[in-house]
């Protein structure tokens, strides 16, 4: 009996304070929405096309801005595929990082707006960078996929220096 104010106390605020449970949830989307991130960072570095096949949603679309296309996800898969195995192979070596502007979503779904920056260093130590402006649409049934992904344009390093790092 003697918790019982506490447990009311706390009931009130959760009942009152609905912005507190937003908030925590927000916390945890992104914190879900940077391990995923990081994985598809992972997987790229490293080559591993299944762990990187497996963050995509299987109905998912890929939209090209640059070519005003757009078209399944797994049509993408089988084009890059083959820079997968070079990366595996140590042909060449593959990174990609991302930088949001915006960051929507709840549990279940997201909406994430910024850059990713695609760098390659090649057999003879030529570097390429791609700055390509981004938006994704994640939903998470057990674990976050990737079902849309626009890519909007090219961008540029001071706009990629613009945006905050994520955390990792």
């Amino acid at each position: 009996m003697r918790h019982l104010p506490f447990l009311a106390l706390a009931l009130a605020t959760l009942l009152l304070c609905p912005h507190a449970r937003a908030d925590d949830e927000t916390a945890t989307r992104l914190k879900e929405l940077d391990a995923y991130w990081s994985e598809v960072s992972r997987a790229v570095a490293a080559g591993d096309f299944a762990a990187y096949s497996a963050t995509c949603h299987k109905e998912g679309v890929l939209v090209s801005g640059k070519s005003k296309t757009s078209h399944a996800l797994t049509e993408a898969l089988e084009r890059w595929e083959p820079g997968f195995q070079d990366t595996k192979d140590g042909k060449i070596k593959a990174s990609v990082t991302f930088r949001f502007s915006q960051r929507f979503g709840n549990h279940n779904t997201a909406h994430e707006t910024g850059m990713f920056l695609y760098s390659t260093v090649d057999a003879e130590g030529l570097t390429k960078r791609a700055y390509i402006h981004f938006e994704a649409l994640l939903v998470k049934r057990g674990a976050w996929k990737i079902i849309m992904e626009y890519q909007k344009s090219e961008g540029t390093e001071a706009e990629w220096d613009a945006l905050a790092p994520t955390s990792e």
